[in-house]
């Protein structure tokens, strides 16, 4: 696990380890054009700063000083905001859309705990943002899916450039190569690197439906191991980088290993989208706007609720 949502669980749970008063934004309803779909979610302290995103200035500072203010009186709530002129002149954030927010608190700390664990073990998680209402207390649950993981063969100038972009935009990012001394000075920071044999390494790398396989290696042997060691293992993206010639040699040589053709049907090959790249640094943007692309058919973290809870809570 990595990224914001991480780093804002893991500020909640110092926060509530220490008994410091805060607030949880979470974003339960979004309508229209917004900065941040439902499940985007900040957390604001005691002394209003804030950490985690809803992704516009001018409504969180909104949202951090109410949020403030309910921690001072005790109370919880939700608040709708609309994308106009009063929130978004300043930040160009005239959307339009309509973002509702419960402002609530946090489960126990040992909640969050076994939370982070899931996620770190790649479980799906859900954490609860509790509010009171005119009916009763209640909650909102923000279900979490395991971090998106990006496994990269290949420490040539093209993997490198992805697992840069891959770090960037919030995927658990492992650059794989046989050559340590590669791995060692241009592993990106933030990028885990697996030094060794390519096909043995990936082999032994968890896969599973939120893995991405990025086959970028420097020549035709590594990419047909490469492919072999990911393929029918279940990720939910495997591309692998080539020209038409390539592909199809590594295509027949597989089959010929008795991988199914409808398994190399699924397969990202040429990678990445067509966006006319050239360069290292361009086909690794376009591998990483592919990525993103098939990261999002998936969706989102999903918000529900409000769910009563109850007079006992």
């Amino acid at each position: 696990m990595n990224g914001p949502f991480a780093d804002v669980l893991s500020r909640s749970v110092s926060m509530r380890d220490s008994d410091a008063s805060m607030r949880a934004c979470l974003v339960v309803g979004a309508r229209g054009s917004t900065p941040q779909p439902a499940g985007a979610m900040m957390l604001v302290d005691e002394s209003g700063e804030t950490y985690g995103t809803i992704g516009g200035g001018c409504v969180e500072a909104e949202l951090a000083r109410r949020a403030l203010a309910m921690m001072l009186s005790g109370t919880t709530g939700i608040h709708d905001f609309t994308l106009d002129h009063d929130y978004g002149w300043d930040d160009g954030l005239i959307c339009g859309g309509t973002l509702r927010v419960a402002i609530g608190t946090l489960p126990d700390a040992s909640e969050l705990v076994t939370i982070e664990k899931q996620l770190h073990e790649r479980t799906a998680a859900r954490l609860s943002v509790f509010i009171k209402t005119a009916e009763g207390p209640a909650r909102f649950d923000l279900h979490i899916p395991p971090a998106a993981r990006l496994l990269i063969a290949g420490a040539g100038h093209i993997g490198q450039a992805v697992a840069r972009h891959g770090v960037r935009l919030d995927f658990e990012t492992t650059l794989f190569d046989d050559r340590a001394d590669l791995l060692e000075r241009f592993a990106p920071e933030g990028c885990h690197a697996a030094a060794g044999e390519m096909s043995e390494t990936l082999e032994a790398a968890g896969i599973d439906q939120e893995t991405y396989c990025v086959v970028v290696t420097r020549g035709h042997r590594h990419d047909a191991q490469s492919l072999a060691a990911v393929i029918d293992r279940g990720a939910r993206y495997i591309g692998m980088i080539g020209s038409k010639r390539k592909v199809l040699l590594v295509r027949r040589e597989l089959i010929e290993r008795g991988v199914a053709e409808e398994s190399l049907d699924s397969v990202h090959a040429p990678i990445g989208l067509d966006i006319g790249s050239v360069t290292a640094e361009e086909i690794a943007i376009s591998i990483a706007a592919e990525l993103v692309q098939v990261r999002e058919q998936r969706g989102r973290m999903l918000v529900d609720g409000p769910h009563l809870l109850g007079a006992q809570a």
